[in-house]
């Protein structure tokens, strides 16, 4: 049964957070996966042309996901994210940032507290995920570098994987 196949956002100013909603087409356990393991990010998580690659992913309490979003002209965008709370087929906590090659965090950009929820809707799955900023601004900024419209065209990406 497909559901919503849009991806809803609203923004909280007042609590400098961003909630976003999709339903995907497929069992949580299998939305999960897509999600944790890193062969099934890489093929979904940029959105196209992009393409995302793994460098690292230790999915724990205490690990790390390294990986850089990589442009069609070659240009690379690396990212970490480092789990914080991790309940399987449920929900996972990370703490997300621009880094360098090698890791180190960039502090021109924000950094983001995701917080990422499975639950299964009438045999479909719902991914709610709420986004902590420490400022409005920081905020702003992660909407006008194109988060919402990347973030949707990486989610249709999904759906074309969980069909497989």
């Amino acid at each position: 049964m497909i559901l919503n196949k849009e991806t809803i956002y609203k923004k909280d100013l007042d609590n400098r957070k961003i909630y976003v909603k999709r339903e995907f087409d497929a069992p949580v356990e299998k939305v999960w996966r897509a999600w944790t393991e890193p062969g099934l990010l890489d093929q979904w998580w940029a959105p196209r042309p992009w393409k995302a690659i793994t460098m690292s992913m230790d999915f724990k309490n205490g690990g790390r996901w390294f990986y850089y979003m990589e442009g069609p002209d070659g240009s690379k965008h690396y990212c970490s994210a480092d789990y914080t709370a991790i309940v399987p087929n449920k929900s996972y906590e990370a703490l997300d940032a621009f880094c360098d090659e090698k890791g180190n965090i960039n502090t021109a950009f924000p950094r983001m507290q995701w917080k990422v929820e499975f639950k299964k809707v009438n045999g479909a799955t719902q991914v709610e995920v709420e986004i902590s900023f420490d400022s409005v601004e920081s905020l702003n900024k992660i909407v006008e570098m194109g988060f919402e419209e990347g973030f949707a065209m990486a989610h249709n990406n999904l759906d074309e994987l969980l069909a497989k």
